[in-house]
């Protein structure tokens, strides 16, 4: 079996934190959300090659983690793209990995921005089980949340149903970007010479649940879809469970670090007070309060408070005025 992790994205929602840095790569704790999935395909023997499906603006920030990773199966399929206007789309990008690698044998795909909350191997012996294609389901409990995802609709754990992102959803049970393909339902090439839509791949398992059986992993772990600011927090709560990370080179003085609250080596934190939020490498943060704020590398805050805020790299503000 090979693995497909999806790492594609440009995570505009993100800006400006992921303009220059791919959002899979964001640290979650003491690793990243991508490492996770790396760890759980590394030590299942069941796959063979795991293929890191890119594009060429991030495929260098990916080669230097993989090469410092460890990881031995991971290796870079690059799409010829740089811009978000450029995308192939996600089954557009599958369809041509699928041919750039050929790839004929069973395939997991795994979405790189996912935080999952169930043990990947559970998902790959359930889909052996039921030898067809398989997509895990997770139930949001929020309808409005619920629309922008695919909705699954099952008899048994037999999909009967897939509609992609419906207006009036009828249910909040919907696929998350985890599935597994028998070789033969790698029909990827097929979907799109119809003229079918190549993004999000909810589009192709509503066309594929149509002529083939689809089964569903329904889980009930904790799943973070790190997509927005919201979501990527939450996700680091998740992780550190009321717990902080505070890198050994980082400097904290007359400070109070809350809750899920991450600094990293080199960050100066002085007379401030700090919740639920990240502080990347070589940030100074001074006389300020921070709740539910991401602030990237190299900036200078000074004597400001911040609520929800994204505060880009290198930027220097002081009483809220940008310098």
């Amino acid at each position: 079996m090979k693995a497909v992790v999806l790492a594609g994205g440009y995570a505009t929602r993100l800006w400006p934190i992921t303009k220059h840095r791919p959002k899979m790569l964001l640290p979650v704790g003491e690793t990243t959300v991508i490492d996770r999935v790396f760890r759980e395909l590394e030590t299942d023997d069941r796959i063979e090659e795991v293929y890191v499906s890119t594009n060429e603006r991030f495929a260098a920030a990916f080669e230097s983690h993989l090469a410092d990773s460890g990881f031995e199966k991971p290796r870079l399929s690059v799409e010829d793209t740089t811009e978000e206007s450029e995308k192939f789309g996600v089954v557009g990008a599958l369809g041509q990995l699928v041919e750039r690698e050929n790839v004929d044998d069973d395939l997991l795909v795994v979405a790189g921005d996912n935080l999952i909350g169930f043990d990947l191997p559970a998902f790959v012996d359930y889909f052996e089980r039921t030898g067809a294609a398989t997509l895990a389901a997770h139930d949001v409990g929020d309808r409005e949340k619920a629309k922008s995802y695919g909705l699954v609709e099952l008899d048994g754990d037999r999909v009967v149903d897939f509609q992609e992102k419906p207006a009036e959803p009828k249910s909040t049970l919907v696929s998350i970007a985890c599935y597994g393909f028998p070789a033969e339902s790698l029909r990827f090439g097929e979907y799109l010479a119809g003229d079918n839509n190549p993004d999000e791949p909810g589009w192709f398992l509503q066309w594929l649940q149509s002529r083939e059986p689809v089964h569903a992993y329904v889980f009930e772990e904790p799943w973070f879809d790190v997509g927005t600011p919201e979501s990527y927090l939450a996700a680091i709560a998740w992780a550190l469970d009321g717990e902080s990370v505070i890198a050994e080179s980082a400097t904290v003085e007359r400070s109070t670090i809350g809750e899920n609250v991450h600094v990293m080596a080199g960050a100066e934190i002085v007379d401030s007070r700090l919740d639920r939020s990240v502080v990347f490498e070589n940030a100074t943060v001074r006389d300020c309060e921070a709740q539910g704020t991401i602030i990237d590398e190299e900036t200078h805050l000074e004597n400001i408070d911040l609520a929800g805020a994204l505060i880009g790299a290198h930027t220097q503000l002081t009483n809220g005025t940008p310098q």
